[in-house]
């Protein structure tokens, strides 16, 4: 019995590591994609946080949730941002004004924002134990939600892929120099 309470302490604490270790890549993403210059260089770098969040459900075992995160997030809302980047003609080499003169108020109220959200947070959790979820219970999530989407949704989820490619072929033929 103490064997098995050593290696969940020990599973807990690479869990901790890991997170950690994410999470200091996740920031270092974050304030280079809000310190760049380059456009297309801030979009990269949130592929890189949007992973860091997919890495972090992993950690939590929500695998679903994180395939999801890569496909929805990684897969398609970086690729509309990367095509309306390159479609409004951006210039994609460094830009000088791309930053807000009042940029230097920013940085008190997001500190100041972050102080008030995690007071809030500490104090409304501050005593709630996770207990961990059974088998069937986590199977039964995910067995659903893909029933759903590979059962009665599947028509609507291939017409919807279909009605998104046609939008972005139209917007790479209008966006052409002919």
């Amino acid at each position: 019995m103490t064997s098995l309470l050593a290696q969940s302490a020990d599973v807990n604490v690479a869990q901790n590591v890991g997170f950690g270790i994410i999470a200091a890549i996740m920031i270092f993403a974050a304030l280079t994609v809000v310190s760049t210059k380059n456009v297309v260089h801030a979009a990269l770098w949130l592929v890189v946080v949007l992973g860091g969040v997919a890495a972090q459900y992993i950690l939590a075992a929500a695998e679903f949730v994180a395939v999801s995160q890569v496909m929805v997030y990684i897969g398609a809302v970086m690729v509309l941002f990367l095509f309306g980047i390159m479609l409004t003609r951006a210039r994609l080499g460094a830009d000088t004004d791309l930053n807000n003169k009042g940029w230097g108020l920013g940085i008190p109220v997001a500190v100041l924002i972050l102080g008030v959200l995690a007071y809030v947070v500490i104090d409304a959790f501050e005593d709630t134990v996770l207990v961990d979820p059974t088998e069937e219970q986590i199977a039964g999530t995910t067995v659903a939600l893909s029933d759903g989407y590979l059962g009665p949704y599947l028509i609507p989820l291939i017409a919807l892929s279909f009605v998104l490619l046609a939008a972005a072929i139209g917007a790479i033929v209008l966006a052409r120099k002919d």
